[in-house]
């Protein structure tokens, strides 16, 4: 160890260490605080985007598996969907969750089908070319995954209910719809909501899940 015989630079040097000293810990106080305020808004953001997660699984949707082919190839068995119910008013064309009142057999089961006309529209079907009319006007659809050459219990034409739709699966070949008694038209009110998008695409029968049919449905 140097001996330092000027007092002066001895209180210099000792000034400075004690300088130094300082300075490193006020580096690790604002260090420490830095990490405080990150933690925060990482909280704070993790509270919002937990706080937004349930409000939209609230107000706007929910979530809810698909059982069975009726509605394939649009939906499959085993997938999980979102679904919204606030303000929905049934459109031609929509996908939706809805429980049938008609008969037990599907007592308090949700089922799945499409929209296929609403109150006052009329509804008859061409069981020879399979084409399906609405208002007298045969209409397009792209999503059929098996002709519709079931009649089950359908005598047509058919006047849709005030208050109430009428459904089909896209599978016709597979599906108990509004063309059979046991399910018949669908009153409104036990709509549970509209299919938004897939969620989680299905596994069944040992196939992988196909996420390329991940999104949005119609």
């Amino acid at each position: 160890m140097r001996l330092i015989i000027s007092m002066g630079e001895t209180v210099l040097e000792e000034s400075t260490e004690v300088s130094s000293e300082v300075t490193s810990e006020e580096q690790e106080k604002e260090n420490a605080k830095k990490l405080r305020m990150d933690l925060y808004d990482w909280m704070q953001c993790f509270v919002t985007a937990l706080i937004c997660g349930i409000l939209i699984f609230v107000f706007a949707g929910r979530t809810i598996g698909v059982d069975g082919r009726s509605m394939e190839k649009t939906l499959k068995d085993r997938d999980r969907v979102v679904m919204r119910s606030l303000f929905y008013t049934p459109k031609n064309g929509d996908i939706i969750v809805f429980q049938s009142t008609s008969t037990h057999r599907f007592k308090n089961v949700p089922l799945v089908k499409r929209v296929i006309a609403t109150q006052g529209q009329t509804v008859d079907i061409d069981f020879g070319t399979s084409e399906v009319f609405v208002d007298g006007v045969k209409i397009d659809e792209p999503y059929v995954n098996s002709l519709t050459v079931n009649k089950d219990n359908f005598q047509g034409p058919v006047t849709v209910k005030e208050g109430h739709v009428f459904v089909m699966g896209d599978n016709r070949a597979s599906s108990t719809d509004s063309r059979h008694n046991d399910v018949g038209q669908v009153d409104t009110r036990y709509i549970l909501g509209r299919v938004l998008f897939i969620l989680i695409p299905g596994e069944s029968n040992g196939e992988p899940r196909d996420w390329s049919r991940f999104g949005v449905v119609g």
